[in-house]
């Protein structure tokens, strides 16, 4: 059962943020073909409008996802892009500048966050988005914008993988590849929140950040491999697939029978669930629900401290090629942020 727990309006008294109405037009970053990090350029475009329930965000910064890449170079969603020129992203941190109607639990002026539904719509590399309401929730009070944008498609993939599939309990025990990136080090630290025990793997510089994180057992994957020192596990949350290593192949090996492969990289091993059906365990993929009542949820863990995120890079909405150049070295630790307009 997802678990949506209710959002109502602020309390009248609640501060309010004065907003301008929109310009025509607002600075974006787009692409007219797939291509390399170059193909990004800066135009001017229209302001969208939303319709029905969909907000008008202005936005104050912007998430940057390995999925922007991949959609950037001609794979991820780039198949439903309707048209070009495109602007990608999904993430936002931002000011509601419209809502549908006066009363709407988040009305004019509330700072919020969440995803946008590129590629149907604008994505969030520009300084307005439309969005859909059930995808936003308020900003966590603790946040800056710049962190709160780098929070939601991530962290509501940890949410769905270690909570929705996993459904982490005490006692269980989770193997998460890749657990200092942006989706990885979400989905240790609510693992660990709810019980689980958790093994990770990371790079040496990492390894210390990882065991704060909650992570038990955390394994530099250059020097050691994760098979020899696991033991059995009773999920695998492989965030890198067989494109390295044949890390997916291999931690069919480590998981007890019966035991779940959760495989989340589209198109990472397209031959998973033949191999593991093969070996006794059960497996399946993973695609993010932008859900803002999760998010909701996730807000108030960020605000309690029970979760972090982590920014590794801030790069300016005009120097996007530079940050998909980041993206796509696979280092990070954490988050990638673009900053797009004032708080």
């Amino acid at each position: 059962m997802r678990f949506r727990p209710l959002r109502t309006a602020p309390a009248p008294d609640a501060p309010s943020i004065d907003v301008a109405e929109p310009p025509a037009t607002m600075r974006a970053v787009v692409f007219d073909a797939p291509g390399g990090p170059d193909v990004l350029r800066e135009a001017a475009v229209p302001v969208p409008s939303p319709v029905m329930s969909e907000l008008l965000v202005r936005i104050v910064a912007a998430g940057a996802n390995p999925i922007d890449a991949k959609t950037r170079a001609g794979r991820g969603v780039a198949g439903a892009i309707p048209a070009f020129p495109s602007t990608l992203g999904f993430d936002f941190s931002g000011v509601v500048v419209k809502a549908p109607y006066e009363a709407h639990p988040l009305p004019v002026g509330t700072e919020v966050f969440g995803m946008a539904s590129f590629p149907r719509s604008g994505g969030t590399y520009a300084e307005y988005a439309v969005v859909p309401s059930l995808s936003v929730a308020r900003k966590p009070a603790s946040l800056s914008h710049v962190a709160a944008a780098g929070v939601p498609l991530a962290a509501l993939t940890a949410w769905g993988l270690v909570v929705e599939t996993a459904h982490a309990h005490e006692g269980q025990r989770i193997l998460i590849h890749a657990g200092s990136g942006g989706v990885g080090h979400f989905a240790v630290q609510l693992a660990a929140y709810f019980g689980a025990h958790v093994t990770t793997t990371g790079s040496e510089r990492n390894l210390a950040w990882l065991r704060e994180l909650g992570a038990s057992v955390v394994i530099d994957y250059a020097t050691t491999r994760f098979e020899d020192v696991t033991g059995d596990v009773d999920v695998v949350i492989d965030l890198v697939g067989n494109v390295h290593d044949d890390t997916g192949s291999r931690s069919l090996t480590v998981l007890r029978p019966g035991g779940l492969y959760v495989m989340v990289p589209s198109g990472g091993w397209p031959e998973y669930a033949a191999e593991a059906a093969a070996a006794g365990v059960r497996a399946t993929s993973y695609k993010v629900i932008p859900d803002g009542g999760v998010l909701s949820t996730i807000a108030r863990l960020l605000d309690s401290g029970a979760i972090q995120v982590y920014v590794d890079r801030v790069f300016d909405l005009s120097d996007a090629a530079a940050a998909h150049r980041e993206l796509e070295r696979g280092h990070s630790r954490g988050k990638i942020v673009l900053a797009v307009g004032d708080a």
